[in-house]
C-alpha cells in the first residue's frame, strides 16, 4: 500500500499540463509582430526608475528569425509594452545564450508594472533557475516587497541554451506562474489590478520568441 500511494504521490508531481497557447492557439496577440527594426509598440525604461538610459539600445529584432534579442550589455532596465493590460496571459519563450565559464544568468518577465517600474511583478528567470514571482507592489494600500521564492513548487527551468516557456495568467488579484509543463508560483492577493507587460535586461544575452498575450 505504501508503495502504490508513494507512486501515486511521485506521479501527481511530475504530471504535467499544456500551455495555455498549446490548448488554444487563437486570439491571441503577438507583441512582436510589425513591431519591426524601431520594436514599435515598446519602450525601453531603467531599473530602478529615474536612471540614465544608455544611448545605444541593446534590444533588436532578428529579421530572420523574429526573435527578439537583448545582448545585456546596455545596463539594468526594461523593454515595456505600451499598452497597458488587466486580466489574461502572457506567454513568452526564452532562452539564454551559454558561455563558457559564465554563471548567474539573470532576466525576468513582467506583468502589471506601472509605467515607471516602481510597481512591478516579475517571474524570474535564470539557467535552470527561477520559476517564482517577486516583486514590489501595493500591499494594504503601502508599496512592499513581495517574494515567493520559498513557495515555489519545484524546480522547471531548463539551463542557458535551452528553451524555456513562461505564461503568468492575471486573473483579478491572482498571478499565476506556469513555467515548462506546471504551476510553480501563485500570487494570490495582488493589489495592482492593471499594468504594463516587459521583459527585463540585466547583463546577459538572451532571446525571446512567441511573445503573446491573450
Amino acid at each position: 500500500m505504501r508503495s502504490c500511494a508513494f507512486l501515486l504521490c511521485l506521479f501527481a508531481q511530475v504530471s504535467e499540463t499544456p500551455s495555455a497557447l498549446e490548448k488554444d492557439p487563437t486570439g491571441w496577440t503577438d507583441l512582436l509582430a510589425g513591431a519591426g527594426p524601431e520594436l514599435k509598440g515598446w519602450t525601453r525604461g531603467t531599473i530602478p526608475p529615474g536612471g540614465q538610459l544608455a544611448a545605444k539600445s541593446q534590444w533588436s529584432l532578428d529579421g530572420a528569425t523574429g526573435h527578439l534579442i537583448c545582448q545585456g550589455d546596455g545596463g539594468h532596465e526594461w523593454l515595456r509594452w505600451d499598452k497597458e493590460a488587466a486580466d489574461g496571459t502572457f506567454h513568452v519563450e526564452w532562452r539564454f545564450t551559454e558561455v563558457e565559464g559564465k554563471k548567474g544568468h539573470n532576466s525576468g518577465i513582467y506583468v502589471r508594472n506601472s509605467a515607471d517600474a516602481k510597481v512591478w511583478h516579475q517571474a524570474q528567470t535564470g539557467s535552470a533557475s527561477g520559476g517564482y514571482l517577486f516583486g514590489e507592489s501595493p500591499v494594504s494600500g503601502e508599496l512592499k516587497r513581495v517574494n515567493l521564492a520559498k513557495e515555489m513548487k519545484g524546480s522547471r527551468v531548463r539551463p542557458a541554451g535551452e528553451w524555456n516557456v513562461f505564461e503568468i495568467t492575471c486573473k483579478g488579484p491572482e498571478l499565476t506562474l506556469w513555467v515548462n509543463g506546471a504551476v510553480t508560483s501563485v500570487w494570490s492577493n495582488c493589489e495592482a489590478l492593471k499594468g504594463h507587460l516587459g521583459l527585463e535586461a540585466e547583463g546577459h544575452r538572451i532571446e525571446f520568441r512567441n511573445v503573446k498575450f491573450k
